[in-house]
């Protein structure tokens, strides 16, 4: 869709040459004589770029260009004068004019002025709805789920957007601490700067220190130039530290002096870089307990848990799921042009009394993966594969286990109990890998209560 043009000349001669030509581009164009009459056409017409003369009758270009830039900011407006002065430039700039041509002009470079001018208003639409995309998207009212325990969540957010303080986000790997730390970032006063993200956990250590801070040629071996770092690129924006429970203690040292003073040095260098971010952490680990092996400095600690944002594991919000795996369904429907009309109240039932020792990102896989192989109609319970349904199985061992003591005199309740409570917890570590978190999990059971029954019913766990 070709642009609008205004023209506004007292000069007919003029006035009809840029009518004509950029009429020949294409262009829908509107020549008036004053800037009464350039008034009223705007008020009636939707313009995207003026040709404006400086001197006119009446209403001259400065002040027309003003209240063409009141009612529309992105206006672009091109001054044209044969009274070409350096204050007249000055005085027209301020106005809001894009650029300015001196008369005569060349009628190529009014067409090379144009295209770009209008290439420029499009250029700043196109971020302004990026950015409000952006923001949309992050916006933590749009993060899935409407249990109590998430209202917690929201409320901190909301608080702490658009401050500069430090954030702490702790939860379980696959709980959405990145989504939260997006949208932080994006309803914050920096959501126009960058958001760098950075997984400490996914970055070798004798990489990561190069990685956040750069470093400057022939610093080490395979330096061939100098790059700058994580930090640089995050300047008046955000920067985001995932899993740094697991970042060495030599680089908690650097990352501390960066809260301290905003100051660092890149990788064997001796000059210092100014900078101006907000630092978001997350981890999955406790990092007061870190601190007590000494695994994690206690200084820093502090620094980081200024805002500390606790993101509750799936298992603690199942009235969430249904809205989740609704929100998964559309997502994977739209990927891969498929058809779920929703899962049955069994399915569902299976899902809500799964644990989810993988949070949401399991949650999104699983859903994923039954989208794929089942193109349309309703997800049903035998659609769900076995393992998510390990406690409806469980239940069934269980009152097959009742039926096979119920009328065994040899055998008395406590004893049959006691044989099925080892029975039972041998299979969850077995089913898990003896990964005794996930048979906690499984089993409904806190990790130190399981432990605690291991070693007291001396079950093997496959410890070495």
């Amino acid at each position: 869709m070709k642009a609008n043009i205004l023209i506004v000349d007292d000069e007919i001669a003029i006035r009809k040459a840029l009518e004509k030509f950029l009429a020949s581009l294409g262009y829908h164009v509107f020549a008036v004589t004053s800037g009464e009459e350039a008034l009223k056409v705007f008020g009636e017409e939707v313009i995207d770029l003026a040709l404006i003369d400086l001197v006119m009758p009446g209403m001259n270009g400065v002040e027309l260009i003003k209240k063409l830039k009141e009612a529309d900011p992105k206006m672009v407006c091109i001054v044209m004068t044969a009274f070409g002065t350096i204050t007249s430039a000055v005085e027209t700039m301020k106005a809001g004019a894009y650029h300015y041509l001196t008369k005569p002009f060349e009628l190529d470079d009014v067409a090379s002025l144009v295209a770009t001018g209008l290439e420029h208003k499009n250029l700043k639409e196109e971020n302004r709805l990026l950015r409000q995309q952006l923001k949309s998207k992050y916006k933590f009212e749009n993060i899935v789920g409407n249990s109590e325990e998430l209202s917690g969540v929201y409320n901190l957010i909301e608080k702490v957007a658009d401050s500069d303080s430090t954030i702490l986000i702790l939860g379980e790997s696959g709980t959405g601490k990145e989504l939260v730390a997006r949208a932080i970032h994006y309803n914050s006063r920096r959501a126009n700067m960058p958001l760098i993200t950075v997984n400490c956990a996914a970055i070798p250590e004798e990489l990561l220190e190069t990685e956040l801070f750069g470093h400057v040629k022939g610093s080490f071996t395979g330096a061939h130039a100098t790059k700058p770092g994580r930090f640089d690129a995050a300047n008046g924006g955000t920067i985001f530290l995932d899993e740094i429970g697991d970042m060495s203690l030599k680089l908690q040292v650097k990352i501390l002096r960066v809260l301290q003073e905003r100051k660092f040095e890149p990788v064997g260098s001796t000059k210092t870089h100014d900078v101006d971010v907000r630092i978001i952490t997350a981890t999955n680990r406790n990092l007061e307990e870190e601190v007590k092996k000494r695994q994690f400095r206690e200084d820093l600690f502090y620094r980081l848990n200024v805002i500390p944002i606790k993101i509750p594991p799936l298992r603690e919000r199942r009235s969430d799921i249904p809205l989740l795996v609704q929100h998964f369904i559309q997502k994977f429907n739209k990927e891969n042009d498929r058809h779920i009309e929703g899962l049955s109240k069994a399915a569902m039932n299976v899902l809500v009394k799964y644990d989810w020792p993988g949070n949401i990102r399991e949650l999104e896989n699983l859903v994923e993966r039954l989208v794929i192989l089942k193109p349309a109609g309703m997800i049903e319970e035998v659609d769900i594969p076995l393992a998510f349904g390990n406690i409806k199985v469980n239940a069934d061992s269980a009152n097959k286990a009742v039926e096979a003591f119920r009328f065994d005199g040899s055998s008395n309740f406590r004893d049959a109990v006691e044989n099925y409570e080892v029975d039972l917890i041998q299979k969850a570590l077995e089913h898990t890998g003896y990964n005794k978190n996930k048979a906690a999990a499984l089993l409904g059971l806190n990790r130190t209560t399981l432990v605690e029954k291991i070693k007291r019913k001396g079950i093997n766990s496959n410890d070495v």
